[in-house]
């Protein structure tokens, strides 16, 4: 089983900026891939970025292109989601996730395996 620990979630201004974080208590943390999801009151959850096992590479959704960045840093277990130009409508529960079977591509959002506890990110207008 693997233990997830979920940090930078808060309350920022519209255009604000914050970084979450998620480390994972796994040696085998270089061979995941791992995506951040978030989930809004009433919504369904949804993709947000993913970056890649072997690269890596990284993929976004089109509601962040160029204002998000995920990252990894393996000899920390950890997975960043630098946000930026925070809006309202990106108020959500941030969900970090893994997948571990070694695909040649991005898994497919019903792949990932294990799933964080989830960090409150707050926007106000």
């Amino acid at each position: 089983q693997v233990h997830f620990v979920e940090s930078g979630g808060g309350l920022v201004q519209t255009g604000g900026s914050l970084r979450l974080s998620c480390t994972l208590s796994s040696r085998y943390f270089s061979t995941y891939a791992l995506g951040w999801f978030r989930q809004a009151p009433g919504k369904e959850r949804e993709f947000v970025a993913a970056v890649s096992w072997r690269g890596p590479s990284t993929t976004y959704a089109d509601s962040v292109k160029g204002r998000f960045t995920i990252s990894r840093d393996n000899a920390k277990n950890t997975v960043y989601l630098q946000m930026n130009s925070l809006k309202p409508e990106d108020t959500a529960v941030y969900y970090c996730a893994l997948e571990n079977s070694l695909y040649s591509r991005f898994p497919r959002d019903y792949e990932y395996d294990y799933w964080g506890q989830g960090t409150q990110v707050t926007v106000s207008s």
